[in-house]
């Protein structure tokens, strides 16, 4: 019976992170009309765009190889384990002991490899645009997630995340320098990761700036779904991990009852919602950077978890 309950506890969650992530970006487009004066489409939006794709017939370019093919199921199986690592409501589940952070960034670098692939498969200039430029912002969010991972994880004693999180709500965390440098550095991370302003607008498609939608141009039909609902998958992550790290109370313990559960949930809701509202916040009181900028932007969350890291060494205390 305990298996079976763990069992559809770890099904739930997988099942919440992926049914709540279209909501997400909803939200953040929602934000952002009404802080600029406009009604905006409802924030049910998203899941209609999805069902509306899935629905069309997949538009293949001549010269398209099965890789062009297989990336768009790649993309998503990779993004959506990684995210059904992160604790949202509890800690504690059955694969809870796969759930290790370093584990959750390679997982993140595969699906970025496989999107640059079918980026650059089909021969477009616009793909390969798109692709250099991902494995450029690449080449500097990885090195800066994984200092920020070994930061948290110096505080902790431990990459994994169920462990992470005991100890982040336990009264011995403290006030630490060092976290509030891992959080920056994961924010704009996160930023760059999801490609929003000001390293990239998702809402545009003009040549010169795009990056993400670059990649994506010839995908039509559930090919685009798959990566567009991914794309979803991966806001959705960041805010989950933010939050399990960085605000992880009232996430039920293992063996808690089903009111702990529901005080998790209801609490995971509140913090995808804040996320959510400060997300479309920042980006409409921020302008687009130029390309050539985003270098030092992750440059400056690079340092700041590279900072935490040797403050972690010079004095275990911050």
């Amino acid at each position: 019976m305990e298996l079976i309950a763990g069992l559809v506890l770890q099904g739930l969650q997988m099942l919440i992170v992926a049914g709540l992530a279209p909501g997400l970006v909803g939200l953040v487009r929602k934000v952002k009309a009404r802080l600029t004066r406009r009604r905006g489409a409802s924030v049910l939006q998203p899941y209609r765009d999805i069902l509306r794709l899935m629905r069309k017939d997949v538009v293949l370019a001549e010269n398209a190889s099965w890789l062009f093919r297989v990336s768009p199921y790649m993309i998503f199986a990779a993004t959506w384990v990684a995210a059904a690592l992160v604790p949202t409501f509890a800690t504690g589940l059955r694969f809870s002991w796969t759930a290790d952070l370093i584990a959750i960034v390679a997982l993140l670098g595969s699906a970025r490899f496989f999107l640059a692939l079918a980026g650059m498969d089909v021969g477009t200039s616009f793909g390969g645009i798109g692709a250099s430029r991902e494995m450029m912002i690449g080449a500097l969010a990885e090195p800066a997630m994984l200092l920020t991972v070994f930061t948290v994880a110096l505080i902790a004693g431990s990459t994994q995340l169920s462990n992470v999180v005991d100890y982040m709500a336990s009264p011995a965390v403290g006030i630490r320098v060092s976290l509030g440098m891992a959080l920056v550095a994961l924010v704009i991370v996160a930023i760059a990761e999801n490609a929003r302003i000001p390293v990239d607008n998702p809402a545009t498609h003009l040549e010169l700036t795009m990056v993400h939608e670059a990649m994506v141009l010839e995908y039509s039909g559930r090919h685009l779904a798959m990566i567009e609902l991914a794309a979803a998958i991966k806001l959705m992550l960041y805010v989950a991990l933010i939050g399990c790290i960085f605000i992880p109370w009232t996430i039920a313990q293992p063996g808690a009852g089903l009111a702990a559960h529901l005080a998790g949930f209801a609490a995971f809701l509140a913090k995808i919602t804040l996320g959510g509202t400060a997300l479309g916040l920042f980006e409409t009181a921020i302008a687009k950077m130029r390309v050539f900028r985003v270098p030092d932007f992750l440059g400056a969350a690079l340092m700041l978890g590279l900072l935490g890291t040797l403050l972690m060494f010079v004095t275990r205390s911050l």
